[in-house]
């Protein structure tokens, strides 16, 4: 079996096995040090084998138990790979996990090997019906030679915004201009695309009047369009959480789902008491079931709900929506 991973710089290939192997402990009577091999095993396009010492000698010339190895048997290839081993317990009637462990084989007969037991008494823990189970997973990782940067495409389309090249259309804004681009914006939000592209009045005008909306929430929501990506909270003005509510009536007016999510996030990571009435009366107007539940669970806490019900946002609440306040009171029993 194999799978590719992809990371930021480079992708990856994954290739894996797991195998089972029994040893038949209590009829093997080899001398200390000799070994059984499992049969031989193919991942990634290498070759192992599991090894299997059941009896191995101390340095004091004492029997200490059982060891097992993963041998790499390929003689000119090295490989990186990950080697994970577990047992059959029999007091717990469970497999228990011996270690896990990334590893470069470099050449044949490169191991790598744990000991699972350094006493006979305790060996006996895991022989069951006279075997020792082993469940060995074998998984052979591919770098790719050639380094894949990150996309950087919301670079050049902010670079974009930032020019006039190309620019089809604009909008005025409570007496600013912004210059864009038809087709990114049709893309971006099915809103501009009926507005743009289709059948409306809007599709011929070079310059678009928008109202209900001011230039700073615009040009925000402009370039999250562009860029997929939002100022730092240091740049949207004296109270970053006015910004995201108007940014949360822009995202839903233009149907631009992703900066909705973000947004109602951003509210929800500043919620207080003296906030969420507000957050509420959000969450009930633009359709935010998520921050809507996380409010309501923040209100009814034992903590919180005397001092949030008494504040004046979340009185305005119950006149606009009385069936988020019918909501908590059934939540807190009332």
């Amino acid at each position: 079996m194999s799978k590719r991973t992809r990371t930021a710089g480079e992708v990856t290939t994954v290739d894996s096995a797991a195998v089972e192997f029994k040893v038949d402990y209590e009829q093997t009577n080899l001398p200390a040090g000799e070994v059984i091999h499992s049969n031989t095993i193919s991942v990634g396009g290498h070759m192992w084998r599991i090894n299997c010492y059941p009896h191995v000698m101390g340095s004091s010339g004492c029997m200490r138990g059982v060891s097992m190895m993963v041998e790499h048997m390929n003689e000119s290839q090295s490989v990186k790979a990950i080697v994970e081993a577990s047992l059959l317990n029999k007091s717990e009637n469970s497999i228990a996990s011996k270690g896990s462990f990334l590893c470069v084989f470099n050449i044949r007969f490169d191991n790598i090997g744990w000991s699972f037991s350094l006493e006979d008494e305790a060996v006996l823990n895991y022989v069951i019906d006279g075997q020792i189970t082993v469940f060995c997973s074998i998984m052979v990782l591919h770098d790719s030679s050639i380094l894949v940067p990150p996309s950087d495409i919301g670079k050049h389309l902010g670079t974009l915004l930032d020019s006039s090249d190309g620019v089809d259309v604009s909008f005025i804004v409570d007496g600013e201009t912004f210059h864009a681009h038809r087709a990114v914006l049709a893309a971006r939000s099915p809103v501009f695309r009926a507005e743009l592209l289709g059948s409306m009045a809007e599709a011929t005008m070079p310059s678009i009047t928008l109202h209900d909306i001011s230039p700073a929430t615009f040009g925000v929501m402009l370039q999250f369009m562009y860029t997929d990506a939002l100022p730092g909270d240091d740049e949207l003005g004296d109270s970053p959480t006015e910004m995201f509510k108007h940014l949360l009536a822009a995202a839903d007016r233009y149907a631009l789902d992703r900066l909705k999510i973000i947004c109602a996030q951003k509210l929800w990571d500043n919620i207080s008491v003296d906030t969420v009435g507000d957050a509420l009366a959000c969450a009930g107007i633009y359709n935010c079931p998520g921050l809507k539940s996380k409010c309501i669970e923040f209100v009814v806490a034992d903590k919180n709900f005397k001092r949030a019900v008494l504040t004046e946002s979340f009185m305005l609440l119950g006149q606009k929506f009385p069936s988020i306040i019918a909501e908590v009171r059934k939540r807190v029993g009332t």
